[in-house]
């Protein structure tokens, strides 16, 4: 396949949508946009009219049955991507999908399971982080040594309030805050960490600003703490009430130094001296900070399937940072330690 451009369906084009359409039409070499579906007239219009996509859908599985595509993208709600990976590899298609892999685990399971009868199919989940320059250049240094031997990771990820309160209207199927916002968080750790087996687990939180999200059981802060195999830990903080801006920032711990991610959240390299001190602006949303992971990732995913190889990453993981985000939905909720059983 390598002798040609990857054709590719996407499914879903609301605001993450739209920029993965547009990086998979303009910035991603050996990819071709061919179709597009979304349920909403306007947005597979913008494909049509901005994106000069040919092949328009009303739907995911009309869209499926276009006999020359190579490859689908989903950017859709979690609770179908599932299903929809399950039908994708089916119908002979490569598969890429937003993060979470699904919030049950059984359906975790089902996805492998399908992904293993289709072993010549590349299936691969969005864990942007992974393909961020500086997390990458994180990982490279741990592996190498420069730290001796990691054993702790803190990682936080913070969004900039909105007053509008507009993601309380999904919180019942987000499936809560650590598994909708630390998610990456977890799938770091994981990564940073060298993939050990989750012992342990806590979470709390509280409701700072948006009292909607009393009525799901959710919250708008959060702290967690997960145990590893081997003695290593992990803390992770969320939140969706920051003053300032958006701010991920990871610290990893080693027993000969530390490595830190993102601790300044910059916009740019701009500092500004004034009446109120010295600072800086910060990164407003997720994607000014990882526009260009998310660039890396379509990249990756698109020259595995053109180089007939495994993905950075597998399935496996994203399972892994399901269960481990469920753990803590679980402990938050019922204010228990949650802990791994007997042989899992």
């Amino acid at each position: 396949m390598s002798s040609k451009n990857v054709r590719i369906g996407i499914a879903g084009l609301g605001r993450l949508g739209q920029r993965h359409a547009r990086n998979l039409a303009q910035r991603v070499p050996g990819a071709t946009l061919a179709a597009a579906s979304s349920p909403v007239a306007e947005e597979c219009a913008w494909a049509r009219d901005t994106l000069g996509v040919a092949r328009i859908a009303a739907s995911y599985e009309a869209m499926l049955a276009e006999p020359d595509l190579d490859a689908v993208f989903l950017v859709t709600p979690t609770s179908l991507h599932a299903d929809q990976i399950v039908a994708g590899l089916r119908a002979g298609k490569h598969v890429f999908c937003e993060k979470p892999l699904s919030l049950d685990l059984d359906d975790c399971r089902r996805v492998e399971a399908e992904a293993a009868r289709h072993p010549h199919l590349k299936a691969m989940i969005g864990f942007v982080r992974r393909f961020d320059p500086s997390y990458q250049a994180a990982q490279a240094a741990i592996a190498r040594g420069d730290i001796g031997r990691p054993f702790m990771v803190r990682s936080q990820t913070c969004d900039q309030n909105d007053p509008s309160g507009f993601f309380v209207r999904f919180a019942g199927t987000s499936g809560g805050m650590f598994l909708d916002m630390s998610v990456h968080d977890i799938d770091l750790a994981r990564w940073l960490l060298g993939a050990p087996r989750l012992r342990r687990a806590y979470a709390t939180g509280t409701i700072a600003v948006h009292d909607g999200l009393a009525a799901y059981g959710d919250i708008d802060n959060g702290l967690a703490i997960c145990e590893f195999d081997g003695g290593r830990l992990a803390c992770f903080h969320a939140s969706r009430t920051l003053a300032h801006g958006h701010e991920t920032s990871t610290e990893i711990t080693g027993t000969a130094g530390r490595l830190s991610v993102g601790v300044n959240p910059r916009l740019n390299r701009v500092e500004i001296a004034d009446q109120h001190g010295v600072r800086n602006e910060c990164t407003p949303t997720f994607y000014e900070r990882f526009e260009e992971a998310f660039l890396r990732e379509a990249q990756e995913f698109v020259a595995a399937v053109r180089d007939d190889r495994a993905p950075a990453l597998t399935l496996h993981d994203a399972t892994e940072a399901t269960r481990i985000g469920l753990a803590l939905a679980h402990a938050q909720r019922t204010g228990t330690v949650w802990e791994s059983p007997a042989g899992a």
